[in-house]
């Protein structure tokens, strides 16, 4: 099998309501993850990319976090109607959503 183009990680992560950094996915349904995986099927992008969901990627006041690999494009604030734009213009045109885009000075920074 060929490597994978992208290969997304969904941030899953919970915390208790009011904790000061926030939580992934508040709701625990992996419903952002959910929507990454049916819409690369929409576009049959499988096995070529692959939307996973990941524990906590320590971009906590970001949230909700998705990283995308190899290409280590780090979007924030991430809603399920940002998946289909994410999908068409990062994974498909190659594209930097700098609305999204978590700073590479702001990562690892509390804050």
């Amino acid at each position: 099998m060929p490597p994978f183009t992208s290969h997304l990680f969904i941030c899953g992560n919970q915390r208790a309501a009011g904790h000061p950094r926030g939580s992934c996915d508040a709701c625990g349904t992996g419903a952002l993850r959910e929507a990454f995986k049916a819409e690369l099927k929409r576009h049959n992008l499988g096995p070529l990319v692959r939307a996973n969901g990941a524990g906590c990627l320590d971009q906590c006041e970001h949230g909700p976090v998705v990283v995308i690999y190899p290409q280590a494009i780090w979007y924030g604030r991430v809603q399920e109607d940002d998946v289909p734009r994410i999908v068409r213009e990062t994974i498909l045109g190659g594209q930097i959503l700098h609305d999204l885009l978590i700073p590479a000075e702001k990562l690892n920074r509390r804050g």
